[in-house]
C-alpha cells in the first residue's frame, strides 16, 4: 500500500496521522487526570470492577467440605457465574483444604472468599493474625432480597472482636446429642430431658444393651468442649460465664461453676458412660460406631445426617436433642457454632468478593441450604415446615430451638482461639480417659488460659 502514495501525497497523510495522536494522546491525558483527581483506578484488568461498574477479574474461593458436602456452594458458585459472567472463580474445596491452603495464608497471598469451617480453622486465629478484613462498616448496607437488612435478619448475630465484626455467619449449626429414635421407642429408653435422667438413661442403656452408652471423638476433644460443655456452662453460668471461659479470663476456668460441671464429666467417666476406646476414635470412627449400636448417644452437629447418608442402617431414626447436661426443672441449653464466611485482608479481588458474600446471603439459599444439607443457614424467618425436602429431625429441631420453654439459647462473643483449644482439649481428654481429676482439670485449664493471656 505504501506504494500508491508519493511525494506531497504522502507528507499530506503524514500529516494527518500525527496530528491524530497528537490528538489521542491529550484525550488520554485529560481522562488519566480525571480518574487520578476523582480517586478512581483503572485496574479492571487486574480484576476489581470494569469501566462501567461491573464486577469482573479472577475470583478464588476456599471452603471445606466435610458433613454438609459441597451440592449447595456448587449451586450458589454457579448462579454467581451467571450473574457476573465477567468473572473468574476458581474453586479450592476438599475436606483438607484448611492444610492444603495453610502456605498461602502464611505468605499473604490468600483466596479471596474463605468459608471457615473444618479442623485446621479457626477464625479466631485468622482475626489475631490479621487475616480477615473488617467488615464492619460495609456489613450494615447489606440487604436481603426483599430490601431486610442482613445484620437484622440473623439468627445469632456475627462474633465480635473489640466490637468489630470480620466475618458473617453462615451456618447456624446447633451441637446437640443424637440417639436412635427408633430404638428408643422400641424399647422403651427414657430421653433424656436434664442430667440426672440422662446418667439413668445411660445406667439403663448400658444394662440391657451391654454397651457403652456415650461416644465421642478422642482425637478431636473440642466435640464434647463444643457439644456438651458449651450448653452446661451456658445453662450454669449464662453468657457471661461463656465469654470469660472462651477469652481465657483470669479466675472463670477455676471457677466453682466449672468445677462443678466438671464433676459431672468425672461421675460419667467413673460409672463407665464413655466408650472406653474413644481415646482413639476420629470424628467419623465414633459416628460409625454410634450408627452400628456400639453406642446410644452421640455429641454432634447437624452435618451427621448428611455425612453419615451412606452407612445409615435399614430401620434407623434419627433423634435430636440439645445436650442435656443441665440441671433437672432447668430448660435444654444451646450454644450456636456458627460457621462463618469472610474476605481476606489481602484479598486480590475485594470487589467480587463482597459481591460473592452478599449474593450467597439470602432466604432462598437458605432453603436450598436445608435441602442439600441437612442443616440451618443463619437467616431468619425461612418456614422449613412446609419443604417434602427438609428431613424431619430438622424441622423438628428447628421448632424445638425455637420454643423458649424447652430450649434457652445462649451465645459466646466468638469461637475459641486454638491456642486455648488445644490444651484445654487435651487436659479435658486427661479426665475423661480417668488420668485426671476434675480438680485437676481446673487447676490445669487456668493455667492454660493463663498461658493465653501472655
Amino acid at each position: 500500500m505504501k506504494k500508491l502514495f508519493k511525494g506531497r501525497a504522502l507528507f499530506l497523510l503524514l500529516a494527518v496521522l500525527l496530528l491524530a495522536l497528537m490528538a489521542a494522546c491529550s484525550s488520554d491525558d485529560e481522562e488519566t487526570s480525571a480518574t487520578e483527581e476523582s480517586g478512581e483506578s483503572d485496574e479492571a484488568s487486574e480484576g476489581e470492577t470494569s469501566g462501567d461498574g461491573e464486577i469482573s477479574g479472577e475470583l478464588e474461593i476456599q471452603y471445606f467440605v466435610g458433613g454438609y458436602g459441597d451440592s449447595w456452594w456448587k449451586e450458589v458458585i454457579a448462579d454467581f457465574q451467571e450473574e457476573y459472567p465477567d468473572v473468574s472463580i476458581t474453586e479450592h474445596a476438599g475436606p483438607n483444604i484448611n492444610d492444603e491452603m495453610r502456605t498461602r495464608w502464611v505468605s499473604g497471598d490468600p483466596p479471596d472468599v474463605v468459608y471457615i469451617d473444618g479442623a485446621g480453622s479457626s477464625e479466631t486465629q485468622m482475626v489475631e493474625d490479621g487475616q480477615l478484613m473488617n467488615l464492619t462498616e460495609w456489613a450494615e448496607g447489606i440487604e436481603l432480597e426483599n430490601g431486610d437488612a442482613l445484620l437484622d435478619s440473623f439468627i445469632v448475630e456475627p462474633g465480635k472482636f473489640d466490637g468489630e465484626i470480620y466475618s458473617l455467619p453462615l451456618v447456624f449449626d446447633a451441637w446437640g446429642t443424637w440417639y436412635d429414635k427408633a430404638l428408643f421407642e422400641e424399647k422403651g429408653y427414657e430421653v433424656p430431658t436434664d442430667f440426672e435422667s440422662f446418667m439413668s438413661s445411660m445406667e439403663e442403656i448400658k444394662n440391657a444393651e451391654g454397651i457403652d452408652p456415650f461416644v465421642t471423638s478422642g482425637e478431636h476433644p473440642y466435640y464434647f468442649l463444643r457439644g456438651m460443655l458449651y450448653p452446661a456452662f451456658g445453662a450454669a453460668g449464662g453468657d457471661e460465664l461463656l465469654a470469660d471461659l472462651i477469652t481465657g479470663a483470669e479466675g472463670a476456668w477455676s471457677s466453682d461453676v466449672v468445677l462443678e460441671t466438671m464433676k459431672k464429666v468425672e461421675q460419667m467417666q467413673q460409672e463407665g458412660m464413655f466408650d472406653s476406646g474413644l481415646g482413639a476414635l476420629n470424628h467419623t470412627q465414633s459416628q460409625m460406631n454410634f450408627l452400628l449400636g456400639d453406642n446410644a448417644f452421640i455429641p454432634v452437629g447437624f452435618w451427621l445426617p448428611n455425612e453419615m447418608e451412606s452407612d445409615v442402617p435399614e430401620g434407623y431414626e434419627y433423634g435430636f436433642i440439645p445436650s442435656p447436661m443441665q440441671d433437672a426443672g432447668e430448660p435444654y441449653a444451646i450454644v450456636p457454632d456458627l460457621r462463618p464466611l469472610a474476605i481476606a485482608e489481602e484479598a486480590e479481588n475485594p470487589d467480587a468478593a463482597k459481591a460473592f458474600v452478599e449474593f450467597a446471603f439470602s432466604r432462598e439459599y437458605a432453603m436450598s441450604f436445608s435441602e442439600h444439607t441437612g442443616a440451618i443457614m443463619n437467616v431468619s424467618g425461612v418456614d422449613l415446615t412446609e419443604n417434602e425436602n427438609v428431613p424431619s429431625y430438622l424441622i423438628d429441631a428447628n421448632a424445638m430451638i425455637n420454643d423458649p420453654e424447652q430450649v434457652q439459647i445462649y451465645e459466646k462473643p466468638h469461637p475459641m482461639s486454638a491456642d486455648l483449644e488445644t490444651p484445654i482439649g487435651n487436659a479435658l481428654m486427661s479426665l475423661m480417659l480417668g488420668n485426671m481429676t476434675a480438680e485437676e482439670f481446673v487447676e490445669e485449664a487456668e493455667a492454660a488460659a493463663a498461658d493465653y493471656r501472655q
